[in-house]
């Protein structure tokens, strides 16, 4: 049974898991960039079909978010609907000019890319935006896309995440996308977590468990954790062959006449 704790004057702090919704802007434009609720993200023309609009599990302390919005979570009641402002020194930080850069043209051909103003682009395993586009050049800015931004969000908890078993789902919804298919089960300070088969093959699963390692162990002060594969070898049914039939002995013909003579 599910108990994530629901209202009741039940306030939030560092190491606990909630389940949030939220809605922010930029304040300088007043535009939405970010949002739990898929009507809003439509409204706003920032829906994306491979984003699963709900509310989200976060480990509070975890470095998921901005460091202004963990302060605002830290102490909010459960239930209460917050809104909080947030400068760009505790969002993504002040912009960097030294992070504006001129590319030429012919390195996005090697790529065979045809740069365009507003196109993000990864160079040297860096992601960018391109600002401006000249002739044989391009200007492309590493900066974070909400440098130098003050973000307004407003937020509610919508539940305090208790059981075990249920923060351990949590963790994985955060970490890999899913908890489906995978069955926690948490012995004293020892978690023994059974795969689902998918992640047998699943590269994304292959980097993501070393987060949900970290988290677990931050989160339910796990001092070991498990993870279990199954093998099943599943015997098929044996066909029952009918056995031979026992051959009768051939008669001998008679000799015919002209093989007598």
């Amino acid at each position: 049974m599910s108990t994530e704790k629901s209202h009741d004057a039940v306030k939030i702090s560092k190491g606990d898991i909630i389940r949030l919704e939220y809605d922010a802007w930029v304040v300088e434009t007043g535009a939405l960039f970010d949002t739990t609720n898929a009507e809003k993200a439509k409204e706003a023309n920032i829906f994306n079909e491979n984003v699963t609009y709900v509310p989200i599990p976060m480990l509070l302390g975890g470095g998921r978010t901005f460091p202004g919005l963990e302060d605002a979570l830290e102490g909010a009641e459960v239930g209460v609907e917050n809104e909080v402002v947030i400068p760009p020194e505790k969002a993504a930080g002040q912009r960097d000019p030294k992070l504006v850069e001129l590319h030429p043209v012919r390195e996005f051909v090697k790529q065979k890319i045809e740069p365009r103003v507003g196109m993000e682009v990864s160079m040297k395993n860096r992601m960018g935006t391109i600002m401006a586009v000249t002739t044989g050049r391009v200007r492309v800015d590493f900066n974070r896309p909400l440098a130098g931004k003050s973000l307004r969000y407003k937020f509610k908890v919508l539940s305090k995440i208790e059981a075990p078993e249920d923060r351990i789902k949590a963790v994985l919804e955060m970490d890999y996308g899913t908890s489906e298919g995978f069955k926690p089960i948490v012995e004293d300070e020892k978690i023994v977590l059974e795969l689902p088969d998918v992640c047998k093959y699943d590269q994304k699963w292959l980097l993501a468990k070393y987060r949900v390692v970290t988290d677990l162990r931050d989160a339910l002060k796990a001092n070991t954790v498990k993870f279990v594969e199954e093998y099943v070898t599943k015997e098929e049914e044996k066909k029952e062959t009918p056995a031979p039939k026992e051959s009768e002995p051939e008669k001998k013909e008679a000799p015919k006449e002209s093989d007598s003579q």
